[in-house]
């Protein structure tokens, strides 16, 4: 019974830090979005991993194409406010930009 609780309390402390890490992770996510909407004129969405305490990768995603910066622009930006935010590097950083299609281009595949 004792080590029962024991483990149990072991488990809720731990899940407690991963819970505590997730948190941090999605302010910091939007503490890049909206610094990005401020520098870029477009507010993207921001997704990351962590693997073992390590920031494997960021996945930044814009609604089309911002007009006034270049892809390298953007990402020595992104990569700027996610060092100042996350306080790591990640080991890969996506920029993407999704494109509405047309409703002729999904016929034409048919």
């Amino acid at each position: 019974m004792k080590l029962t609780a024991i483990a149990l309390l072991a488990t809720l402390l731990a899940s407690c830090g991963v819970f505590d890490t997730m948190k941090e992770g999605f302010k910091h996510s939007e503490d890049v979005a909206a610094e990005l909407e401020k520098s870029v004129g477009s507010k993207p969405f921001v997704g990351f991993n962590w693997n073992n305490g390590i920031l494997t990768n960021i996945n930044i995603s814009f609604e089309g194409i911002p007009a006034d910066k270049t892809t390298a622009e953007i990402a020595a930006l992104a990569r700027t406010s996610i060092s100042q935010h996350f306080k790591q590097t990640p080991k890969s950083l996506i920029v993407s930009f999704s494109l509405p299609g047309t409703a002729d281009e999904g016929r034409k595949a048919e």
